[in-house]
């Protein structure tokens, strides 16, 4: 089985460094820290099974806030997550290339369904940016006949997007709503892709397959683009800030992007400890030594980095 490591997992850290969840910063997820705020829900979003109409909003949002052209479709899912589990059931090919270091949830799909990983493969996933080195992708990347384009950090830097290759045959936009609009919990994503394999992962997930609170509160958010632009001034300075109190402790950058950054130290598991001492949850990797990735503090929770990072 596909080793899996993520970010998150709070309740271990409470169990073996103590304290209570208010009293823990959890860095170690790339989310939005500001999150969008809740609409007022219609009584039905709770009540009824989303309709039709409900459905049909947010699709033609996503739609205009992301550009996505006009031989390409979109469909919504109850998370990033839930596509990339099913993208080896779009295809008929047994290996695929997967660059490293990223995010695993791509290799494990693959690998739970018997495929194979090779750098010469038909089908390629490129994680854009790239999680965790923020690594950008290009139209020169795509050279695979099947790539899988996962942009669920890209609402940060639009204009890296590569969403205009999503009408090209055996082209796949992983959209994720969780990160920059920092709901993760809502638990909502899109693919976007042309009509044939949209088809396929709508039978797949089935219907009603995004709730109604889901529905209301993207199609909001999606529509509110003053609201995009504030957040990614406001993610950029907080990422210099980030930084600015990380350099002089004695990491080095080594990528990132506005809602994450990656630093090199000369020990990264004891930085981890470190900082958990002090009830700061951050991420390390299995496959490196030195890497430490941090997303970014609310508000309320600079101080208590700068005066743990000074401890």
């Amino acid at each position: 089985m596909q080793e899996r490591d993520h970010g998150g997992g709070l309740d271990a850290a409470i169990a073996r460094w103590g304290g209570m969840r208010s009293d823990w910063l959890d860095l170690s997820t790339g989310i939005n820290p500001t999150p969008y705020p809740l609409p007022e829900f219609s009584e039905n979003a709770w009540t009824a099974l989303p309709d039709k109409a409900a459905q049909t909003a947010l699709i033609e949002t996503a739609r205009r806030f992301w550009n996505v052209p006009d031989g390409a479709e979109i469909l919504a899912a109850p998370g990033a997550s839930s596509l990339i589990a099913r993208m080896p059931q779009l295809f008929e090919q047994q290996s695929v290339d997967i660059p490293k270091p990223t995010y695993n949830e791509h290799a494990a799909a693959f690998a739970a369904q018997g495929w194979d990983e090779d750098t010469s493969a038909s089908v390629r996933v490129l994680v854009h940016p790239n999680n965790p080195t923020g690594q950008l992708w290009t139209q020169d990347d795509l050279t695979a006949p099947v790539t899988i384009i996962d942009e669920s950090f890209c609402d940060v830097t639009p204009e890296h997007s590569l969403i205009a290759e999503a009408d090209k045959p055996g082209r796949v936009v992983l959209k994720s709503f969780g990160k920059f609009w920092g709901l993760a919990g809502l638990r909502l994503g899109f693919i976007v892709a042309e009509p044939t394999l949209i088809a396929k992962m709508r039978d797949m997930i089935g219907p009603w397959a995004v709730s109604g609170p889901a529905l209301e509160t993207a199609t909001k958010a999606l529509e509110d683009l003053a609201w995009a632009e504030e957040a990614r001034k406001s993610l950029a300075q907080d990422a210099k800030k980030l930084d600015g109190l990380m350099l002089p402790q004695g990491a080095q950058l080594e990528g990132g992007c506005d809602l994450f950054r990656l630093y090199s130290v000369d020990h990264a598991q004891r930085w981890h400890d470190r900082l958990a001492e002090h009830h700061i949850l951050t991420r390390i990797f299995p496959y490196s030594d030195n890497f430490l990735r941090l997303g970014l503090p609310p508000k309320s929770g600079w101080q208590q980095l700068e005066t743990a990072l000074k401890g």
